[in-house]
Parts: structure tokens; C-alpha cells; sequence
């Protein structure tokens, strides 16, 4: 449909976390520099920001930076007791049966983490939608797990990722202990008007389109419609290509944007 009437070799406002479609406003590269070096002193990080944000995109790009030497264990569900977590874990780092045990997991966990220390690799742990921990005992373990360590290094790194409210959660007195164990803590804000239209020239031209598609009275109707927040700007882009489609317009004006806001739902 659109895709080929706009020449683009493949759709610029996909809702997948792809790397190469990560704009990397200011924000974005400070989180992204941010998580480099705390994976480089081998710590804890802590990146919150809105839904749709990008925080999932950058801890893509993140394991595309570091390359060889990283091992990256994603929890994308941290819904789970304790014991769950930890066997999510073990078979992220290559344990193929998990003990039912807690002791005896913790020591298949161990021994894998000096297998890839001695192979000259260490582990991320990174847990996406970190606000959905259900309790404390989990906090717990992913703070006893930054215990693993020699005496002049940790033996691997965990990057937690939240909406704002894990912010909240966390700041009760009896997350002080896990708080501690925080090296960098980061808030990703939505796009100012000049980074959104910015980022709807940067996706288009990845796409194999041409920047400016996107007349200026058209992006300040998506900056206000979307709040700068990415997900949300592709839903309204999207919609607005597929509007522009069936007009046969060339180029995506604000009248376009006002046309179709009725049907929108984001």
C-alpha cells in the first residue's frame, strides 16, 4: 500500500524495537552513553521513562555497541516469583535444567557466571518492565545477585528498565539496600518539538524516503497529538501515510494530521 506509493523500501513507523530506527535525541544518547559505561564497570543501571518511550529500543542498540564479550539475558515478563526469576536466569546463561532448589540453582548459576568470567565475557541481565515486580523478595535477589564477584570486579551486570513508577516503588525506606547497589540512574523524557520532527526524518530516510514529508504545520499537529513520545508518533505517522495514501498526496500536511485524528486511538 503506502509503503510503495512513498518509494520507502520497508515500513518507517513499525512498532518493533528496531535498532536502526533508534533516533538518538539527546536524551537517547545520554541513556545509551550512560548504560555503555555502567556495562563497562560491570554495575547496576536503572532506566525509567513513559510507555513507548524507546527504553526497550536502546537496550537493543545497547547489545548492538558492546558486541563480542557480552552475554545479554532479557527478562521480559518479571512477573514471577523469586525462584522463577532466578531459573529464568540460569537458563539465560545456559543452564539447561534448572535445579527445583534454590541452593543448588544458585550454584549452577554461580558456576556459570566463572565459566563466562574465565571465557573473557560477562553476563547483562537486563528486566524490562521492572515495575511489574510483584515484591520485595525479588528486589532482594536481584540485589544478592550483584554479590557475585572477585575482589576487583563483579561478574555481571543488571539493567533494570520501568515505567515512572518504579521510581516510586523504589524510593520506599526499605528499598534503600537495593538503592545502594544503584550505580546509574536514568529518566528517559519524551521528544521536544524540534526532536520529533527530527525523528520523523530520521525513521523516513531509513526507510529509503525522503526527509521533509512531513510539512512543518503537520508535525506540530503530531508533537501535540503524541506528546513527543516515539511509540505515539508512529501510531499517528502511520495513520497519516495511510491517509496521504488515499488522497494520492505526496507530502503529509496538517490537514491531513486533522482528518484522520478522530479515528485515532494511542
Amino acid at each position: 500500500m503506502y509503503k510503495d506509493y512513498y518509494g520507502f523500501r520497508e515500513k518507517p513507523f513499525s512498532k518493533t524495537p528496531d535498532p536502526r530506527f533508534l533516533y538518538l535525541s539527546n536524551g537517547h544518547r545520554e541513556a545509551l552513553a550512560r548504560l555503555q559505561y555502567v556495562l563497562e564497570e560491570r554495575e547496576m543501571a536503572l532506566l525509567t521513562g513513559e510507555i513507548g518511550c524507546g527504553k526497550t529500543t536502546i537496550s537493543r542498540a545497547l547489545m548492538d555497541e558492546m558486541g563480542d564479550g557480552y552475554r545479554f539475558c532479557f527478562v521480559f515478563n518479571p512477573r514471577l516469583t523469586a525462584l522463577e526469576l532466578l531459573r529464568v536466569i540460569a537458563r539465560d546463561l545456559g543452564v539447561e535444567t534448572p535445579p527445583a532448589g534454590k541452593d543448588d540453582l544458585l550454584g549452577e548459576i554461580t558456576g556459570a557466571l566463572y565459566r563466562f568470567h574465565n571465557e573473557g565475557c560477562l553476563p547483562v541481565i537486563v528486566i524490562d518492565e521492572a515495575q511489574l515486580i510483584p515484591d520485595r523478595e525479588i528486589f532482594d535477589e536481584i540485589r544478592l545477585l550483584t554479590n557475585f564477584q572477585l575482589d576487583d570486579r563483579n561478574l555481571l551486570s543488571i539493567v533494570l528498565m520501568g515505567q515512572p513508577e518504579l521510581r516510586k516503588i523504589l524510593s520506599a525506606p526499605v528499598y534503600e539496600p537495593f538503592r545502594q547497589r544503584i550505580a546509574m540512574n536514568y529518566h528517559l523524557r519524551p521528544l521536544d518539538l524540534e526532536e520529533t520532527l527530527e525523528y520523523l526524518d530520521f525513521r523516513v530516510e531509513v526507510a529509503g524516503g525522503s526527509p521533509g514529508m512531513f510539512t512543518p504545520d503537520a508535525v506540530q499537529r503530531i508533537f501535540e497529538l503524541s506528546g513527543g513520545v516515539p511509540r505515539r508518533i508512529n501510531i499517528v505517522a502511520t495513520n497519516a501515510l495511510l491517509e496521504g495514501f488515499g488522497r494520492d498526496a505526496a507530502i503529509i500536511d496538517g490537514s491531513i494530521i486533522e482528518d484522520m485524528t478522530a479515528e485515532l486511538v494511542i
